[in-house]
C-alpha cells in the first residue's frame, strides 16, 4: 500500500485526486492541503511515500517546494502548463501529470509508484549492482560508510575500497537501499546505521567521520536508530 498527500491550492483538483485515489486498492490518500505550509508540518512527523504536488502554488512554488522536502518522499506534480515538464524530470520528480488528467494516466503513474517501491523491498539483499561509465559495479551494503550527494551525482564512501561516485540522485539512491539500514540525515548525506559510532550534539561519527545531522531529518534518524538498536 502506497501511502500519500495532495497538496493543490485548487479545491477541485484535490478532490479529483481523491477520487481517482478511491478507485485504487494499491493507494491510501491520506491528507489533502491547500496550503505548502501545512503540508511541511505534516511531512515533518509522518512518513508518506508520495506526494501529489501542483507546481503553481501562491506562497511557494511546488518546485521550491519540493527541493526543501524534509523526507524522501517521491513526488507527481501536477500542473496545467506543460512547460513545467521539462524542469520537473531535471530536478529529480517521478512523474508529472498535465491537468486534466483521465484515470488511466493516474493509474499508470501510481503502478509505477507500486513496481518502484517493490524494487526497493527487494534489495533488502546484501548488495546491489549500480551502472557506472565503465559497466556496472557490485556494492555491498554492509561496506557502505555513507554517501554524499553532490548535485545529479552520489559519491559512495565504502570500508577499505575507493569512493564510488555514481550518477544518480541522493533520493533516488536511497530508494536503492534497504530502508531498516540506512537513513538520511542532511540534504546531502545518507549514513549507515550500523556504522555509528557515537551521536551528541547533532553530530554522528562514524568512526574518525563526523557528519552534522540537518534538523528536519533528526526525527526519522531519532525513530530509525532506536528501531536498529
Amino acid at each position: 500500500m502506497i501511502t500519500a498527500i495532495a497538496i493543490d491550492d485548487e479545491l477541485p483538483s484535490l478532490e479529483i485526486i481523491e477520487v481517482f485515489c478511491s478507485k485504487l486498492d494499491t493507494i491510501e490518500l491520506k491528507k489533502v492541503f491547500l496550503k505548502t505550509s501545512e503540508a511541511r508540518y505534516f511531512l515533518e512527523n509522518n512518513p508518506i511515500d508520495l506526494i501529489f504536488l501542483d507546481i503553481n502554488m501562491p506562497a511557494k512554488s511546488g518546485v521550491d517546494f519540493y527541493k526543501d522536502l524534509p523526507q524522501d518522499s517521491l513526488v507527481i506534480f501536477t500542473t496545467a502548463y506543460k512547460e513545467y515538464a521539462v524542469e520537473s524530470y531535471e530536478i529529480g520528480a517521478f512523474d508529472y501529470l498535465l491537468k486534466p488528467f483521465s484515470f488511466e494516466r493516474f493509474k499508470t503513474s501510481i503502478d509505477r509508484v507500486v513496481d518502484r517501491k517493490k524494487t526497493s523491498q527487494e534489495n533488502d539483499g546484501n548488495f546491489i549492482y549500480f551502472k557506472t561509465d565503465y559497466g556496472l559495479v557490485k556494492v555491498v551494503f554492509d561496506d557502505i560508510i555513507y554517501l554524499e550527494g553532490q548535485d545529479n551525482y552520489v559519491k559512495i564512501y565504502l570500508e577499505n575500497q575507493k569512493p564510488l561516485m555514481i550518477r544518480i540522485t541522493i533520493k533516488d539512491i536511497l530508494e536503492k537501499l534497504p530502508q531498516k539500514n540506512f537513513c538520511r540525515i542532511h540534504r546531502s548525506n545518507v549514513i549507515s546505521l550500523k556504522r555509528i559510532t557515537s551521536y551528541r550534539n547533532k553530530i554522528v561519527k562514524l568512526g574518525d567521520i563526523a557528519l552534522p545531522i540537518g534538523t528536519t531529518y533528526e526525527n526519522d534518524f531519532m525513530q530509525k536508530l532506536e528501531k536498529f538498536s
